[in-house]
């Protein structure tokens, strides 16, 4: 069986592979290696032999680790179980934290999650024992915490079931979210395929002060770089100004680097992260990290000519930057806090000044120097006898960091202004926030120092307009109750009617003075040997529905199929396969799939959900229901999708429900890189545009031919006939990223059938 945590043993042998790899890797390229270099490029299966070339290569890697939450989870083992491993072939960890709905408080709200959820949990916990991996049980924490607390180093690669787990990057982890079908390939033994990305860099100068916390960092950039800025790229953050950042303030960082489209983003190593290694009782590592500086470091010349290794270089004067909001609706719709005030004024934008909530905390910004930061503004208050003037919510990270605060005194500095404590879970952030209050349609503001706004992503009302900022930023705030604060230059009024004026936090340590209070209750390791383990499937349950194998191609061109849906706008993985209440059925892909397409918008008709079924004329029909009518009907159908399309979230489940319900293609303008690969791996055919302004010719009756798909080779297009419903016809070239091995995925009819015929 193979060992769960990141042992010396473990980290000795990764750093002498990296030695290895990166000493041919620098003879082949002849010049000097960023950390990207040296940690992807390190990874690589074949260093001798792979092709290199940024943005066309496929990489083929061996990643050290795999990591799974709860909601993904479920699909993934479902899908190990039909590879008929015995186990893991790399340590894997499954994490609890999506399924517990934010209600009450913390305390209450676990033992109803447990309670409603204990049918997957007791699937999870099965099939971990089974199959030989960890196991975190619910109020451990959020995956992305927890795995910086304990199983993230200097130099490993991982890769897990979520968008953000990039996460990891604080501590200079090559950390990539993926979707379900590459974890079980990896967890199978076989490589990890990954277009070579391109390399960004950004250059730190200065050092944080004031209220600028490193969320503004993120928050910045993501102004600088739009939501695709970064795609199929890495992030790679270099200077002297990294120096004035904890190990845990990157990890904010590199965890929202997801929202720009990155692959991932890392930082390079040095004492902070020494810190942090020590303080989580990893001091074995720490001495292992020194004594490697080379392979975790970049090389000199790329702090002094970064344009030479970088495809692109920003950078930061940390001493000037302001603090940033982003939002509503989209994280790189930024400012500096200075000029929200006029924004919200300006009647065209539609803004609502009062808050109606305030949330901290989360696996973006849950940290101790965080939690810190944030109850030096609440103790501020309180001397004022100031509680926040809108509800409060803060969600910790991890329990180790809920029972630190809780000793140390920052909880209750929280809980002294109002404050309610939520679970150690994801809650709010991806949807799990039970908010019957607020009408669905009713315009109304909340702050966040979460890492995603899109519509209906937190509470799913489609009128909450969702504004990112800093933890300390979001309690000042919410003192306030309005959006147009300014703690820089705003007094808040105390209750006896004086003004007082918010100083910026003291300088917060970035881990407890007193160490961490460190517990592994909530972990279950797999037993030595699982193969007398049965995990059964109640065929009648309404949580898990065992998984069968899609159809394979059957070698003719798609002719004449009908438009599904033609996506107006923003098209997010919450668009396509919403959360929120749905989660809950994440492991039956049956009754999650009747909300497919739910929160897209019709191109054709500004509907949310709903279009023409063009064969029997019907109009407002669910998306999903026209789907089933299609494929019981014998027809397959096509999706037309906007710029960036399926952005957001890794959840696969925004490709599998397309394919169950009988999906053969998607074009669209451009696509975000999870989830084109998470079509890829399901045997759908994802397009683009070669003109993206052919997008406007579709219209909501036309019918769609791909031919030529037989003859489908690496960089060619396909072939693209319009049939208007007046008898005309329009034709068009497609591009596809599929490279040469991964059209085998679509022959077969996907991955996973590709990997049982071998």
């Amino acid at each position: 069986m193979v060992a769960i945590e990141s042992s010396p043993e473990m980290v000795a042998k990764v750093y002498s592979l990296l030695s290895k790899n990166i000493s041919i890797i620098r003879k082949r390229l002849n010049r000097s290696l960023t950390l990207t270099d040296k940690i992807l490029l390190g990874h690589l299966e074949n260093p001798e032999e792979q092709e290199l070339i940024r943005g066309q290569s496929q990489l083929v890697l061996k990643p050290d680790r795999v990591a799974l939450q709860d909601v993904l989870g479920q699909t993934v083992m479902l899908n190990f179980m039909q590879t008929k491993k015995s186990s893991t072939a790399v340590p894997t960890t499954v994490h609890c934290d999506h399924l517990i709905q934010a209600r009450v408080e913390g305390g209450i709200d676990l033992l109803q999650s447990v309670e409603e959820n204990d049918e997957v949990y007791s699937f999870l916990r099965s099939a971990c024992a089974k199959f030989g991996a960890g196991f975190w049980e619910p109020g451990a924490g959020i995956i992305h915490q927890v795995i910086l607390e304990q199983y993230a180093f200097p130099g490993c690669m991982l890769i897990g079931t979520d968008s953000h787990t990039p996460n990891a990057g604080g501590l200079g982890t090559c950390a990539v979210g993926v979707g379900g079908a590459d974890a079980v390939e990896v967890m199978a033994g076989l490589p990890w395929e990954l277009l070579y990305p391109k390399h960004i860099g950004v250059k730190l100068t200065g050092e944080l002060k004031g209220w600028t916390a490193p969320k503004d960092v993120i928050l910045y950039l993501a102004g600088k770089l739009t939501v695709s800025g970064g795609t199929n790229s890495i992030i790679e953050y270099f200077g002297p100004g990294v120096k004035s950042i904890s190990c845990t303030g990157r990890a904010t960082i590199t965890n929202m680097g997801a929202e720009l489209g990155a692959t991932t983003s890392i930082f390079p190593y040095d004492d902070r992260m020494e810190k942090y290694l020590r303080a989580t009782n990893r001091s074995e590592l720490a001495d292992l990290a020194n004594a490697n500086i080379p392979l975790i470091t970049p090389d000199d010349d790329i702090n002094q000519n970064p344009l030479q290794y970088f495809d692109n270089v920003l950078e930061i004067d940390l001493s000037s930057l302001e603090p940033h909001l982003v939002g509503p609706h989209s994280p790189d719709r930024a400012r500096p806090l200075s000029e929200l005030a006029k924004e919200v004024s300006d009647p065209a934008n539609n803004f609502i000044d009062k808050i109606d909530t305030a949330l901290i905390g989360s696996c973006t910004n849950s940290s101790y120097e965080d939690m810190s930061r944030a109850a030096d503004i609440a103790n501020q208050a309180s001397r004022h006898n100031a509680k926040s003037n809108t509800p409060l919510m803060v969600t910790p990270g991890s329990d180790q960091v809920r029972m630190t605060i809780e000793r140390d005194g920052q909880m209750d500095a929280l809980k002294s202004i109002n404050a309610t404590v939520l679970a150690n879970a994801c809650g709010p952030c991806i949807g799990q926030w039970k908010r019957e209050k607020v009408l669905d349609d009713t315009p109304n503001t909340i702050i966040t120092s979460y890492n995603r706004n899109f519509p209906r992503r937190n509470d799913g009302k489609s009128g909450t307009m969702n504004f990112i900022a800093s933890p300390e930023i979001v309690v000042a705030l919410g003192l306030a109750g309005t959006l147009s604060f300014n703690p820089n230059t705003d007094d808040i009024i105390a209750p006896d009617g004086t003004k007082f004026r918010l100083n910026p936090p003291v300088k917060a340590p970035e881990v407890p003075p007193n160490g961490f209070h460190t517990s592994k209750s909530k972990y279950i390791a797999p037993p030595e040997d699982g193969s007398n383990i049965e995990i059964d499937i109640n065929p009648e349950s309404q949580r898990l529905e065992s998984l069968q194998p899609w159809t394979a191609w059957d070698g003719n061109d798609y002719i004449e199929l009908p438009i599904l849906v033609k996506t107006k706008g923003k098209t997010t993985t919450d668009h396509i396969s919403p959360a929120g209440p749905w989660l809950k059925y994440r492991g039956h892909l049956s009754k999650f799939s009747e909300n497919m397409f739910m929160g897209a918008v019709n191109a054709f008709t500004d509907e949310t959900g709903k279009g023409l079924n063009v064969s029997t004329g019907e109009t407002s029909c669910e998306f999903s229901k026209t789907a089933s009518y299609y494929k019981d009907s014998g027809l397959r159908w096509v999706v037309i999708g906007d710029e960036n399309y399926g952005e957001g979230s890794s959840r696969e489940h925004a490709a599998l429900s397309p394919r169950l319900l009988g999906g053969a293609a998607v074009i669209a303008r451009s696509f975000a890189r999870i989830h084109e690969s998470n079509l890829k791996k399901q045997g759908l055919i994802p397009l683009t545009f070669q003109d993206p302004q052919d997008y406007d010719r579709i219209m909501e009756t036309d019918r769609i031919s791909l031919t030529g798909l037989k003859y489908l080779t690496s960089g060619s297009p396909v072939d693209c006939t319009i049939h208007h419903s007046d008898g005309t016809t329009e034709y068009l070239k497609l591009n596809h990223s599929f490279a040469t091995g991964q059209l085998e995925w679509f022959k077969a009819g996907s991955a996973m059938n590709l990997f049982h015929s071998k």
